[in-house]
């Protein structure tokens, strides 16, 4: 495995490269062709939603660093959910925490943020904490997945991340729901509790509510508020 830094050029052209020939490869080699170009620069990032992509990376990095935004906002069973993946899979959980605590942003920007400006707090307590904890790997994997919203309908398996001049692995990109759901079964996949109550996406607390029948997965983050996305992947 490498452990010197590509350029940036370098690592563009691999994404381009690896996109074309990995849109169609099983979720798991995916991975393997993340862990033997990376190695230790390549990461994996958790909601804590559920451990699917954690444990698939496992499979072909054990070991493998798996980084999770703690916004102070988080459900106990999120939470929970993390210290579970810590205590039973091979990898290497990673918290990560934004620059200010949620009563020192209280202190600047006022109470309850995310209810006047959840573009600014999800800036402050994701999207800036993850820029920088991405600072020393050349690519990241995230549990994206093209049907689980409009917004992510394109979701490439393997693409370049220009926010941040990184490679963006998204394994099971393709993958349905019951895909997933038939990987847990099979696999015995450590999943939030709060997927068994009617939640199908879980964020922050404030910002996130069950979702309806005949919504998609998304609908219950940022319910009203005309946005769907915490700025990460956009």
């Amino acid at each position: 495995m490498t452990t010197a830094p590509y350029t940036t050029q370098e690592l563009e052209r691999l994404a381009g490269q690896a996109g074309r020939d990995l849109e169609d490869a099983p979720a798991l080699d995916v991975l393997r062709w993340a862990a033997e170009t990376f190695g230790p620069r390549f990461c994996v990032t958790s909601s804590m939603e559920d451990a699917v992509v954690a444990h698939l990376a496992s499979r072909a990095m054990p070991g493998v660093d798996v980084v999770f935004l703690d916004t102070g906002y988080h459900f106990p069973e999120t939470i929970g959910t993390r210290d579970a993946v810590a205590a039973v899979m091979d990898v290497n959980v990673l918290t990560v925490t934004p620059r200010q605590t949620v009563a020192e942003q209280d202190a600047q920007y006022g109470p309850r943020l995310h209810d006047r400006d959840p573009d600014l707090c999800c800036a402050l307590r994701k999207v800036a904490p993850l820029e920088q904890a991405l600072a020393g790997y050349d690519a990241w994997a995230t549990g994206l997945r093209r049907d689980e919203s409009p917004t992510r309908a394109n979701t490439p398996v393997v693409g370049w991340d220009p926010k941040r001049r990184k490679v963006k692995v998204a394994p099971i990109a393709r993958w349905t729901l019951a895909d997933v759901q038939s990987y847990v079964t099979e696999h015995g996949v450590l999943t939030n509790p709060l997927l068994m109550d009617g939640y199908a996406s879980v964020g922050c607390a404030p910002c996130t509510r069950r979702v309806l029948e005949g919504e998609d997965a998304r609908a219950g983050r940022w319910a009203g508020l005309g946005k769907t996305e915490c700025g990460i992947h956009l």
